[in-house]
């Protein structure tokens, strides 16, 4: 298997588990954890060591260069190159350059973005996004907004049977008699 069809398959596998994750009212806060956790037990249901705020070989920018920059979920596969995934609501240059540079260390870079939709901004490759969408309205206590998953509304319906479960007959239904003249209705 290639490195690219090696990424294809891990994503479409994240994409498949994010699939059953639903929450209700959360804050942007909430939201990003609960996703987080669905990565990490994504990942260590394949038996891979999984590390959250792993550092990465990215340091900060100025002042705080001396320091490293961290990823949200980093994963040790004893079947091929790591993985790291950074999870984000927006479109943020330095969650680019960060996952860029983990790929140029040879670490396969997947970024989960979540949203309301639109996400039309691709990542430059090798990166690969996994979206997943919620939705989202003014915070009832009035502060900000909450995000809430439904289950996916756009999986197929089940086949229906074509077996004829049993015959109709027409029935008459009889009719009421007839009013006399000049009955009230």
């Amino acid at each position: 298997m290639t490195v690219g069809e090696d990424v294809e398959r891990l994503a479409a596998s994240l994409a498949d588990r994010l699939d059953a994750v639903t929450f209700t009212d959360l804050t942007t806060d909430q939201v990003t954890a609960r996703l987080i956790d669905a990565v990490v037990d994504w990942a260590a249901e394949r038996g891979w060591r999984v590390y959250r705020r792993a550092p990465s070989v990215l340091p900060l920018p100025p002042p705080m260069s001396a320091q490293q920059s961290v990823l949200d979920v980093a994963c040790a596969r004893p079947d091929g190159p790591p993985v790291v995934i950074e999870i984000d609501h927006g479109t943020r240059r330095r969650t680019w350059e960060k996952l860029l540079a983990e790929a140029d260390a040879g670490r396969i870079p997947l970024w989960l973005r979540w949203g309301p939709g639109r996400f039309t901004a691709p990542p430059p490759p090798p990166i690969r996004m996994v979206t997943c969408e919620v939705t989202r309205r003014p915070d009832p206590t009035g502060r900000g907004r909450v995000h809430s998953r439904s289950p996916r509304a756009d999986k197929l319906p089940p086949a229906h049977s074509v077996v004829r479960v049993g015959e109709v007959a027409a029935v008459e239904l009889p009719l009421p008699p007839p009013k006399p003249p000049g009955a009230s209705a």
